[in-house]
């Protein structure tokens, strides 16, 4: 078994959309054609894991910034691995990769959000040194 994770490019979009739409629709949406925009215009960073030369999951992360800690963090928005190729560590090594690569851009933390009934995939951040937030409440607006 061949693993790999890179940074994507924009020679991979066609390949990570199709996991992309999958993922939406895991979470309920319709697929849309939004991964270019992000990579071409540089507004994400995208992991691409295959197995034997074959795309199996991404994750995808959003720069944003600390005011109190003056440094950058990242928003894993989106981690996604084919139902397939599910319960061989993938979701624990994107998130690895992930970590690595807020330690390499000298950042502050690393955030994510998932669904409350998304049970699997808490028990996976948590295993991977992931806490809950227990200080801070969420708010969202809707435009």
């Amino acid at each position: 078994m061949n693993i790999t994770i890179r940074k994507a490019t924009v020679d991979d979009v066609k390949t990570i959309a199709m996991l992309f739409n999958k993922y939406r629709i895991f979470y309920k949406q319709i697929p849309e054609n939004f991964i270019y925009e992000r990579i071409s215009n540089n507004e994400s960073v995208i992991f691409l894991m295959e197995e034997n030369n074959i795309a199996v999951g991404f994750t995808q992360l959003y720069p944003i910034y600390s005011s109190v800690g003056m440094k950058r963090a990242w928003l894993l928005n989106d981690l996604y691995v084919e139902e397939t190729a599910r319960g061989k560590g993938f979701a624990d090594a994107l998130l690895q990769a992930a970590q690595a690569f807020g330690a390499e851009t000298n950042s502050r933390w690393l955030m994510l959000q998932t669904a409350v009934d998304n049970y699997s995939a808490q028990k996976v951040y948590e295993r991977n040194g992931w806490k809950r937030e227990q200080n801070f409440y969420t708010y969202n607006y809707q435009l």
